[in-house]
C-alpha cells in the first residue's frame, strides 16, 4: 500500500470540509451536477485547483484512447480523485469504479462522497492505492 504524503492527507481533509459545507447547506437528495457545481465553487474560495469533468484514456498498446468515455468528476491538484455520488447506498461498483480510476490515472488517493445520505460523515469512502 502506498503511504500518502502529509500535504497530500491535508488537502484531502480541505476537500472533505469543502464537502460538508456543501451538504449541510443543500442537504441531501440532489443530483450529482448540483453537488459538484456548488463543491467546484467551495474549492474555488479555497484556492484549490481542480479539473472538473477530466477525461480518462485508456493506454492500449501504447496509444491513449479517449474514446472510452471516462471522465473523473474532479481531480483535485492533480492528486485526487473525487467521485460524487446521490444514491441510496454505495454499492461495490462504486468503488470499483474510483478504484480503476485511480488504476488508469496511476493516482494513490480518491474520495468517493455520497450526497445522498443525510449523515455526511458516513457517505465518505477514502481509498488509498
Amino acid at each position: 500500500m502506498v503511504r500518502v504524503d502529509e500535504a497530500t492527507n491535508e488537502l484531502a481533509s480541505k476537500v472533505i470540509e469543502c464537502a460538508r459545507s456543501v451538504h449541510a447547506e443543500l442537504g441531501a437528495g440532489l443530483l450529482e451536477s448540483a453537488y459538484e457545481t456548488c463543491l467546484c465553487y467551495e474549492l474555488e474560495k479555497e484556492n484549490i485547483n481542480y479539473e472538473r469533468q477530466k477525461e480518462l484514456p485508456i493506454i492500449y498498446m501504447g496509444q491513449a484512447l479517449n474514446t472510452a468515455g471516462y471522465k473523473i468528476d474532479i481531480l483535485i491538484e492533480d492528486k485526487i480523485i473525487l467521485e460524487i455520488k446521490s444514491v441510496n447506498q454505495i454499492l461495490p461498483s462504486h468503488t470499483a469504479q474510483i478504484v480503476t480510476y485511480l488504476k488508469l490515472s496511476k493516482k494513490h488517493i480518491g474520495l468517493l462522497i455520497n450526497f445522498k445520505n443525510t449523515n455526511f460523515q458516513s457517505s465518505i469512502r477514502r481509498i488509498v492505492l
